[in-house]
């Protein structure tokens, strides 16, 4: 396992080597304990950024992809389970208001939470891309949180993948490219089925490039109407091949509303109700039934 301590800046915008974990927030699990494929080499240290005057971290720089859990207390759990992608143009990640923060709500709401760190296609000299690198982690995240069903109290057919802008690009790739796992493989993980049991796109990036397939898992989708025309305009279109290929799929688009709302305290209006919506999704879709 690992950490990271987020210092703190002193001003507007701070840049620091990330250590160890602050505060009380779980620790990390890194997704491969002897080095991520592809990885072989990379030495350079994680990086985290303040951002003022919101005060949110902004990692950057990920070698050690990385599942952060957020586990209900047993008497709540619902027995349903969610990774948690936060997106950041595939250069950084805004892992507060798209990570911790909404699977802290989660969890304190039954749901099982993974906040998922992966490599970055499109950081500073990176030789990661979004298809082989950032997939393979958001795939091995969904195995490697599978295969602890039972000690996490979550039921293995009910965990899905949630992600926000560019990480709701590599959720919907992840629900687009999946298989039942190999069970031959030594590695216990990789028996697993990487297969998410839903997808939640919040305000999901290149959406026009999503394809929809008769087994595709059902979706929840999330944005604001003043967003960018392909998130405003093209989830719209997104709905409607889920609907044409007979996949379940809500969608909500909230006035008054653009891009990367995520979850922050104090917010208020309609899209901050955004995961209570979601709650009433997996509860109506039959997730949220105890164990």
């Amino acid at each position: 396992m690992v950490g990271a301590i987020f210092r703190l800046a002193i001003g507007s915008i701070g840049l620091f080597p990330a250590a160890v974990l602050a505060g009380d927030r779980p620790a990390e699990i890194l997704l491969w304990p002897n080095g991520a494929p592809g990885s072989e080499g990379k030495t350079g240290e994680e990086t985290v950024r303040i951002y003022q005057p919101t005060g949110d971290h902004v990692v950057s720089n990920v070698h050690k992809p990385s599942i952060t859990p957020y586990l209900p207390a047993s008497d709540k759990a619902t027995g349903a389970a969610v990774v948690v992608v936060p997106g950041g143009g595939h250069r950084e990640l805004w892992i507060d208001h798209e990570g911790y923060n909404v699977a802290a709500w989660l969890s304190q709401h039954g749901i099982a939470a993974f906040v998922l760190k992966y490599r970055l296609a499109k950081g500073t000299n990176s030789t990661y891309t979004v298809r082989r690198d950032e997939l393979a982690d958001a795939q091995r995240a969904v195995r490697l949180v599978r295969s602890h069903a039972k000690e996490w109290n979550f039921d293995p057919d009910r965990l899905g993948i949630m992600g926000f802008s560019a990480g709701g690009e590599l959720a919907y790739l992840t629900a687009m490219h999946f298989d039942d796992g190999r069970p031959e493989a030594a590695d216990v993980v990789e028996r697993e089925s990487s297969k998410p049991d839903f997808q939640a796109l919040i305000y999901p990036g290149n959406s026009g490039r999503m394809k929809v397939a008769k087994n595709s898992p059902p979706a929840f989708l999330v944005c604001g109407a003043d967003d960018r025309p392909d998130i405003s305009q093209g989830l719209a279109k997104v709905y409607l091949k889920f609907k044409r290929a007979g996949v379940p799929a809500e969608l909500h688009i909230y006035a008054g509303v653009g891009h990367g709302f995520g979850l922050r305290p104090g917010d208020v209006g309609p899209a901050s109700k955004w995961l209570d919506r979601f709650q009433d999704w997996l509860d109506q879709r039959g997730f949220l039934k105890k164990s």
